[in-house]
């Protein structure tokens, strides 16, 4: 099996995932079973799917929920765009949710690539 510590992806996910709570803590509370909710649940999948598919024994399976992680990723992306275009996120907490958003869709994105191109 894989160590998931040892991947930037999961670094940069992990850390995705406690901004994403900390930014949502001052969400409205409508808003609290929809867009937070979502959003929450969305960046917690891209650590969450990198752990379960290092923990898969076959390439195919690992890639399968790398991939996963990537669709998640992308969802927190659309999200924040989202939730900022409706005014629930200060611009520092937009700069700084985007940038580690798009980071982690690069740095997943490149894994995928590098081990869709190994034998």
């Amino acid at each position: 099996m894989r160590d998931h510590t040892q991947l930037r992806a999961f670094e940069l996910a992990d850390e995705l995932a406690l901004l994403v709570y900390q930014v949502t803590k001052n969400f409205p509370k409508e808003e609290q079973f929809g867009l937070t909710s979502q959003l929450r649940r969305a960046a917690v999948s891209v650590a969450s799917n990198i752990v379960e598919g290092c923990a898969r024994p076959t390439q195919a399976d690992y890639l399968r929920f790398l991939g996963i992680a990537y669709g998640s990723v992308r969802e927190v992306e659309y999200q924040l765009s989202l939730a900022k275009r409706l005014g629930f996120l200060r611009a520092s907490d937009v700069e700084r949710a985007d940038s580690l958003a798009c980071e982690t869709s690069k740095v997943l994105g490149g894994l995928i690539r590098s081990l869709r191109r190994k034998p």
